[in-house]
């Protein structure tokens, strides 16, 4: 029997695969509250790589256009040595189809102003600086409070609270998120003439010095090197240390040094890997994005497959009128429908998901145990080719 009430779901994490997850789900009628910890709505950020199978998802969501007009696209990546010499342009493959460029680099702030605007279009009840203190379960639904005092009553809850997940903790999944041993400086910065793609220098003072075009006017430049207590590194000298690690570098890099002046403006960040191998979800509580898996940014894929989560659960949670569900809000393999629709999302995610993560780690692991010979090419390759497949 169809279930005549108006389905409602908590989303908590204002990022890309809570802000997708939420567009998606108010498109099929569904209601939506979302809260976000941070009151600015997290806005901050350099930039961010997003190639064919993220944008993909994008297009699903309705703001392709003005992504577009916001980015930079391009279709290779060139290999080059820290002096600046480009020995290797390979064309990346779309990932996305062929109606869609390999790659766009934007300025993540845009990015995340643009997702914004659509939460607020589809319609959902949006709270900053809100987070959700409390989640009580039972076989009918979620009882959330907040920490401003309130409480609400969701059918379901989608945690897209991102790495360091408060609720995936809450509801008894233990994994946490693990340092590789590699980090990296990121800044936003001019883009100099001729910079057109990502170009990577493997080797100097860094594993990798790259940087990829986000704009007509912006590019990030990021660094990779062995990862170090981050406390003693001192914020105000952020600057001085990236254009120091940036100098022995050619090619555009003496420009992009230049202009690494003010420290508020670089990010330093370290690595970590995360995948909760067993189902994703406790009762009516699921997890998507970083909140279920992270890795490192050797493949660029981190917010593709975010994205991806939000575009298969939101299938998924669409195509199904009543959410009943009779089991234990403690098991994930309880009985009902609710139940076994989460179960079918982790199933179609946990593969492709795990084949990312891996190859993400083997790509760096590659560079901490300085193998010269490693096959780079092709693990991207092959990598690649299986994201071509709809998630």
């Amino acid at each position: 029997m169809t279930d005549p009430r108006p389905r409602t779901v908590l989303v908590i994490g204002g990022g890309a695969s809570g802000n997708a997850v939420t567009v998606l789900l108010r498109r099929a009628g569904i209601t939506v509250d979302l809260i976000e910890a941070k009151p600015d709505w997290n806005v901050l950020g350099s930039g961010i790589t997003l190639q064919g199978n993220a944008l993909r998802v994008l297009r699903e969501l309705g703001v392709w256009d003005k992504v577009q007009e916001s980015g930079y696209a391009f279709d290779s990546v060139g290999l080059a040595t820290p002096d600046g010499h480009v020995f290797h342009v390979q064309q990346d493959i779309r990932t996305g189809g062929e109606d869609l460029p390999a790659t766009i680099g934007m300025q993540r702030p845009r990015l995340q102003e643009i997702l914004c605007e659509a939460v607020r279009a589809s319609g959902a009840t949006v709270r900053l600086g809100t987070t959700a203190d409390e989640l009580v379960q039972d076989g009918a639904g979620v009882t959330a409070r907040f920490s401003d005092g309130t409480e609400g009553r969701y059918d379901l809850v989608i945690a897209a609270d991102g790495l360091n997940s408060q609720t995936r903790a809450m509801i008894g999944i233990s994994e946490k998120p693990e340092p590789t041993g590699m980090a990296i400086w990121r800044v936003a910065a001019p883009r100099p003439a001729g910079v057109e793609r990502t170009d990577l220098a493997y080797g100097g003072p860094c594993y990798i010095a790259g940087y990829c075009p986000t704009s007509e006017n912006t590019i990030y430049a990021y660094l990779v090197e062995a990862n170090r207590d981050r406390a003693s590194i001192d914020p105000a000298s952020y600057a001085d240390e990236m254009r120091r690690l940036a100098a022995p570098y050619g090619g555009a890099w003496p420009e992009i040094a230049a202009s690494i002046t003010d420290p508020a403006e670089v990010n330093y960040t370290w690595f970590d890997r995360l995948l909760v191998e067993g189902p994703w979800h406790r009762g009516r509580v699921v997890l998507v994005g970083d909140a279920a898996h992270a890795c490192p940014p050797t493949l660029a894929q981190g917010a593709a497959m975010s994205l991806e989560d939000a575009f298969v659960l939101a299938e998924l949670l669409s195509a199904e009128e009543s959410w009943d569900s009779h089991g234990s809000p403690d098991s994930p393999g309880s009985s009902g429908s609710l139940d076994d629709l989460l179960i079918r999302y982790h199933e179609r995610r946990i593969d492709r998901v795990r084949m990312v993560v891996e190859a993400s780690m083997q790509l760096g692991q590659w560079q901490l145990d300085g193998v010269r010979d490693a096959d780079v090419p092709g693990l991207i390759g092959r990598t690649m080719s299986v994201l071509k497949e709809t998630p």
